[in-house]
């Protein structure tokens, strides 16, 4: 290993205390993400020109109540998801853990689904179309990523593989060896690139004007992005899908891409069948 590494900022997982209650990086950052998503999506659905008729699908009022199901379907998605899909033999013998959530453990793909489930709630309760609903979500979730993958970063978690990179660093908790940074390479290629992707494609190429396009185009990114970074990022030690070269985390990703891949063929299949979309 190089004997040079990057200083790491180690800023500590508390924001701030007031009393005996610590405010934690990385529930500002959840809190950030979701204000940012429901602005954005109120600020979609306030621009006419970007829906098919020059007509938003819905009113921009009803981006609080999506923005609520959201809320509820990603902390118990995300949670569900973490218990099941990365730590279910510890919940199992420590089943009282499970509602312990401020302890941590959160999986984004867990996350994703309870999000998913609960868009489709809100969208047949309201009785209004799924796909933009997700179109939706989908636009507004970019920066929010980003945000979440620094707090990664700020807590010392999900750190790389050992390297010798230059810009390597060594994490409190990550033992004596240099890593890659990697929470900052997924706050860069799921974030930053994903953001400008999603916004050319809102406002340059008519995406919302086609539903499901939208959160085809998030979803095949995403997880292109993830298995990306997964390369450079330490895998969950002992999980049965670290199959060879590959993570679970890149075999979680799959269905995204396969998902992703559906939703944009049929969106434009159903606008070349509808000649009132562009």
């Amino acid at each position: 290993m190089l004997a040079f590494t990057l200083a790491y900022p180690n800023i500590g997982p508390v924001a701030f205390s007031i009393g005996p209650v610590s405010i934690k990086w990385y529930g500002l950052a959840y809190s950030a993400g979701l204000i940012i998503a429901w602005l954005t999506i109120r600020r979609l659905l306030q621009t006419p020109r970007l829906w098919a008729g020059a007509r938003a699908p819905f009113v921009a009022d009803l981006a609080d109540n999506l923005v609520l199901y959201v809320i509820i379907g990603t902390v118990i998605g995300g949670r569900l998801g973490q218990v099941l899909l990365y730590d279910l033999s510890f919940y199992a013998a420590n089943p009282s853990e499970i509602l312990q959530v401020w302890k941590g453990g959160m999986s984004f793909h867990g996350a994703l689904a309870g999000a998913g489930l609960a868009i489709l709630y809100f969208a047949k309760r309201m009785q209004l179309s799924a796909l933009t609903s997700m179109d939706l979500c989908c636009a507004g979730m970019p920066l929010g990523l980003i945000i979440g993958r620094l707090a990664n970063f700020i807590n010392s978690e999900h750190w790389g593989r050992a390297t010798d990179v230059p810009w390597a660093m060594v994490f409190p908790n990550g033992g004596p060896l240099p890593r890659h940074p990697s929470q900052l390479y997924e706050a860069a290629l799921e974030g930053v690139v994903m953001y400008i992707i999603i916004r050319l494609a809102t406002h340059w190429y008519g995406a919302l004007k086609r539903p499901g396009l939208v959160a085809g185009i998030w979803l095949v990114w995403y997880g292109i992005a993830r298995m990306i970074c997964e390369f450079f990022r330490q895998p969950e030690l002992g999980h049965a899908l670290n199959i060879g070269p590959f993570t679970a985390g890149q075999i979680y990703c799959i269905p995204m891409l396969v998902l992703g891949g559906a939703l944009i063929v049929l969106a434009n299949r159903a606008a070349r069948r509808d000649p009132a979309r562009p």
